[in-house]
């Protein structure tokens, strides 16, 4: 499932062409993804315009014209693929120059007055689509206790000092709860407590107040970084112009089981544990 970088990495290259454009037409080609889709979207969309893209966890959130937010979730599988017309420029022109013909999973398409075409494509169909009222949208069921933005001022280590303190449930655990932060989800966890040097298994109330601390500015360099390489592409995931993300090659532990600790001078070789049902990776040597 994408994490915070994919999401913001799609985020970033729907803008272009969806900030600031008016929806000429919405087609909802099913009733539902993994829930069902808000009665009358396609009518509720069409003739609006995308006053502003957003995101908020693993959400894209478009705010509308209409006082009405779109809230997207692009579940295990779903894509947001964008196309422009022949001859199209400005910042059209560095997408496809065609609209393709349409596929089986092509659940919602988007076209702007500019000619910009955005489908929504999941063949899992574990992705979701609401509308809400954009002033109601933290209160929304999807996102309503979702904790602070990594990358945020809300996010600082006397928050996470404080949400670890007294908890007996493993770090990992900690940091994948999107109560105390947002969007974090189980290949960044791997990757930020291995430059930590902090085991997946460690309590997270038995880590020292100083460690913990320095665990924020540490996400948010793992954050930046994955954005910074279009996010990392294992399975389905692809920008929003088809590329590929690479943040996997830049994996230090996940998915590298058996291979040498790339920390200098440890003699270490990567783990593999499950946790709660997910794979965990880590260096028993380096990370205590």
């Amino acid at each position: 499932m994408p994490e915070l970088p994919e999401v913001e990495t799609v985020r970033r290259g729907l803008a272009p062409v969806l900030e600031g454009a008016r929806i000429a037409q919405a087609l909802v080609n099913r009733p539902d993804l993994r829930w069902p889709f808000p009665e009358d979207m396609a009518a509720r969309l069409t003739g609006a315009r995308v006053t502003a893209l957003r995101r908020r966890s693993k959400y894209i959130l478009a705010d509308l014209d209409t006082g009405e937010t779109l809230i997207v979730h692009l579940g295990m599988s779903g894509r947001m693929i964008i196309s422009a017309p022949s001859g199209a420029r400005d910042k059209l022109a560095q997408f496809h120059h065609f609209h393709p013909a349409p596929e089986k999973h092509d659940h919602v398409v988007i076209d702007t007055e500019a000619g910009a075409r955005v489908t929504f494509n999941d063949a899992r169909r574990f992705g979701a689509m609401d509308l809400c009222p954009t002033v109601a949208v933290e209160q929304h069921w999807l996102i309503a206790g979702i904790g602070p933005e990594p990358l945020g001022n809300g996010f600082h280590a006397d928050h996470l000092i404080a949400a670890f303190k007294g908890k007996r449930s493993p770090v990992k655990t900690a940091l994948l709860d999107q109560r105390i932060v947002a969007g974090l989800g189980n290949i960044y966890v791997c990757e930020v407590l291995y430059r930590a040097g902090i085991s997946p298994l460690r309590q997270a109330g038995k880590i020292a107040v100083p460690r913990v601390a320095a665990l924020v500015p540490i996400i948010r360099e793992v954050l930046l970084e994955a954005i910074d390489a279009g996010g990392s592409s294992l399975r389905d995931y692809r920008q929003a112009d088809g590329e590929l993300g690479y943040f996997q090659h830049n994996f230090r532990v996940y998915g590298r089981e058996g291979e040498a600790c790339p920390t200098p001078d440890c003699q270490g070789v990567i783990r593999r544990t499950v946790q709660s049902g997910r794979s965990s990776f880590h260096c028993p040597s380096c990370q205590r």
